[in-house]
């Protein structure tokens, strides 16, 4: 099991957010951003309990049902299932908001987010088995350095601004903002 899979696997709260999300048999899913990425940084940083982060990331790829309503009814089956801050998006839409092609699958989809340690994800499989969804590898997050992906880099303003406004350098000392 990678670091990554056993970080989340000893959290109790994070598993049972990841079977509620099993539940829904959303295809191509994971939970990613600041669901793994805070997790993983606070077990470096030796934080625990793992803080909770802001909003839980439930990524899917759906092409045949683009509504955001479907996005809605999916986020309140979570918080009947279990009460937290669940933001679900369909990735086969995503593209539109950012003029781009669309996205081929959930991965895809990540390698246009702003940082490399964000686009890390999880998915609990159906044998309890952890998989991580890593288009741009898992080097960054682990390695405790933050990077702008390729996308990013063409966003400079808008990654050096999340990275501000989310207090990431006070809230991990320990990482490296490298470019």
């Amino acid at each position: 099991m990678s670091l990554i899979a056993t970080i989340i696997a000893q959290d109790p709260v994070g598993m049972k957010q990841l079977r509620a999300v099993r539940s829904l048999g959303l295809p191509d899913w994971c939970i990613a951003a600041g669901f793994v990425r805070n997790r993983v940084w606070d077990h470096l940083h030796g934080i625990a309990p793992p803080r909770p982060p802001a909003d839980i990331d439930v990524l899917f790829y759906d092409a045949g049902d683009l509504s955001k309503e479907t996005e809605q009814a999916y986020e309140a089956r979570l918080n009947a299932l279990e009460p937290a801050p669940w933001q679900v998006r369909n990735q086969a839409r995503m593209h539109v908001w950012k003029g781009l092609p669309q996205h081929k699958d959930t991965a895809d989809s990540m390698t246009y987010w702003l940082e490399t340690v964000t686009a890390v994800g999880i998915r609990l499989e159906a044998d309890g088995s952890l998989s991580v969804i890593a288009p741009l590898g898992t080097e960054d997050l682990l390695g405790l350095q933050c990077r702008p992906t390729a996308f990013g880099r063409s966003r400079r303003d808008e990654y050096e601004a999340r990275i501000a406004s989310k207090r990431w350098r006070e809230l991990w000392p320990k990482v490296r903002f490298v470019d």
